[in-house]
């Protein structure tokens, strides 16, 4: 059971460093996630502002993640441009910006 455990993580792993490899816009939102918790941590933030900052950072990237792998699907299943692949992509970008702007919003009501 501890094989197959370490072997999911391994795989998850790597997806991980592929998307950070390969995405632009995941590696700019993990940034921004670290400039957040760098300044929570100098702020002193209180332990339930922690929570809900971690929770936001990691609910944007995960959904950065989801984006590309749908993305990457989208793009095998139609490699020529059609019009419900480019609305299937735009839709997956305004998620990842729908939830980023709250996200941005949160931290403002924290940190202000």
């Amino acid at each position: 059971m501890i094989k197959r455990v370490a072997k999911s993580v391994s795989f998850a792993w790597r997806g991980i460093k592929l998307v950070f490899k390969t995405e632009k816009s995941f590696r700019l939102e993990a940034l921004i996630g670290l400039l957040v918790v760098v300044a929570a941590w100098y702020r002193g933030v209180e332990e339930v502002y922690w929570i809900m900052l971690l929770l936001v950072i990691a609910f944007v990237l995960a959904l950065e993640i989801f984006n590309s792998a749908i993305e990457r699907l989208v793009d095998m299943l139609a490699p020529k441009t059609h019009s419900f692949a480019k609305e299937i992509k735009d839709l997956l970008a305004g998620m990842v910006l729908l939830v980023s702007l709250f996200a941005a919003a949160i931290g403002v009501i924290i940190f202000l």
